[in-house]
């Protein structure tokens, strides 16, 4: 392993290239206007996976888009490292506020990123984490450093819920068995304080729609007469929450984790600048459930927001309408032991029943995931702490994500393993956002550091 920083230096011009090339092609799951490029991507990993050394390559087709499986298998009796990750992307917009174009990616230096970071649609998430893997991979198969068996289990529809990844584990438990699955879609609290993620919030997340008169109205004649479902959902959304920004949900906080004063007191000791907080949002105050620091409100409490909400004339000019329709997209971060079909049905059942008489209202679920907490005594979790301190010089701080990886709950269930969230991109990154990017520095490191995770769970595993 000693040689792993002299060949990550030696080949990083090409490990750049490679990662661009893969960026450039527009993989986005939740539009079938980029089918073909989703699938073009999945046979770009699957040659990737190939090349640094895999025995077995496989596209797997599902309903939607193809899971690629790849394996080296060693030795039988040696453990088996799975790896996830997913190649699809979300979508850019709004397009107006990227400084370059989202699929033409270029190495541009920032104040936290002096050697410059990667700005493109997927930098971070998860293509740029995910083919760390895959160069760390080929380093261990070159130099013939790998110590155990791996497997890898790459996706196309991780940005729309992973559709088909639960039939693809459950018709497959047997190829994809495994002693500890490694995944890399997190981040770390900065770059001289890398962190391991613990836990990870659940999802669930609807669509709603207000429906009124048969047809839009002229406001003039029919104002203040019929009920404008564009009033009556934002009334409706403005009460999901009271004056302490708790949710107004009956049940909803029923099965909450309350993390103790001591367990709390724990992750006060992760370095965090409010006053940096609010710069890099260019916002003069924090906002939240009352009783709680930003760090917990984002991480270990749940939320509702709205991700989207439109309905009526949005055109240039003036057009003096009431629509007959009226449109939301909402999400709610859960904790653990909140289970995301049953805060699915609490929310459907309040909205539906809080719509005041001359509205019909529709709650349509979409997708969502259990939320994750792994142990921090357990040997994969040791691992991957030696792993970065051999890198970065430093113990990892423990953090739980205020992110979701819905599938990770799925895979304790059916494959009976730990996951590690070994994560390298950092909260300014700018994922799901326009202008997203993944430090140079960053994406070097976790190649460094990856092939050290197989060394000493190997070790500890024995």
């Amino acid at each position: 392993m000693k040689n792993i920083k002299s060949y990550v230096q030696e080949n990083k011009q090409r490990f750049l290239d490679e990662l661009i090339e893969l960026l450039k092609i527009p993989s986005i799951s939740a539009d079938s206007a980029y089918k073909e490029h989703t699938i073009n991507t999945a046979d770009v990993v699957a040659k990737s996976l190939k090349d640094a050394g895999c025995d077995v390559v496989e596209i797997c087709e599902t309903e939607g888009y193809p899971i690629i499986y790849a394996h080296k298998i060693i030795d039988k009796d040696l453990p088996t490292v799975l790896v996830y990750g997913h190649y699809d992307v979300q979508p850019p917009d709004p397009l107006n506020l990227w400084t370059s174009p989202p699929f033409e990616p270029v190495i541009k230096t920032t104040d936290l990123h002096p050697e410059g970071a990667i700005f493109a649609r997927g930098a971070c998430d998860d293509k740029g984490q995910m083919y760390m893997h895959v160069k760390a991979m080929e380093f261990m198969t070159k130099n013939n450093t790998l110590p155990c068996n791996v497997k890898f289990m790459i996706e196309g529809e991780e940005e729309v819920g992973s559709v088909n990844l639960g039939k693809f584990v459950k018709q497959n438990q047997d190829k994809l068995s495994n002693d500890v699955i490694l995944i890399s879609d997190t981040g770390m609290i900065a770059q001289d304080t890398p962190s391991i993620t613990t836990g990870l919030r659940g999802l669930s997340y609807v669509e709603v729609e207000v429906t009124g008169p048969n047809r839009d109205l002229h406001s003039g004649l029919y104002g203040g007469a019929v009920a404008n479902p564009i009033n009556v959902l934002t009334k409706m959304i403005a009460s999901l929450h009271d004056d302490n920004n708790h949710i107004t949900i009956p049940g909803f906080y029923d099965n909450v984790e309350e993390l103790s004063l001591d367990e709390r007191a724990q992750m006060a000791k992760a370095p965090f600048s409010l006053d940096k907080y609010k710069a890099a949002l260019d916002i003069d105050a924090v906002y939240g459930e009352e009783g709680y620091t930003t760090n917990e409100r984002n991480s270990i409490r749940p939320t509702l927001d709205v991700n989207g909400i439109w309905g009526g004339y949005t055109g240039e000019g003036a057009k003096t309408v009431i629509a007959s329709q009226a449109f939301a997209k909402i999400s709610m971060r859960l904790v653990p032991n909140q289970d995301w079909e049953n805060i699915t049905d609490l929310f459907k059942n309040h909205f539906e029943s809080i719509a005041p008489k001359g509205v019909k209202v529709k709650v349509t679920p979409h997708h969502g995931g259990q939320g994750y907490v792994t142990p921090i005594d357990s040997i994969g979790y040791q691992a991957a702490s030696k792993a970065y301190q051999e890198t970065f010089g430093k113990t990892p701080i423990p953090q739980r994500s205020g992110g979701s990886i819905p599938i990770v709950a799925l895979f304790e269930q059916e494959l009976k393993s730990k996951t590690i969230l070994m994560g390298f991109g950092l909260d300014s990154d700018a994922i799901h956002s326009p202008n997203e990017h993944f430090g140079v520095w960053n994406y070097l490191k976790g190649i460094e550091t990856i092939p050290y995770f197989y060394k000493y769970f190997t070790e500890m595993h024995k």
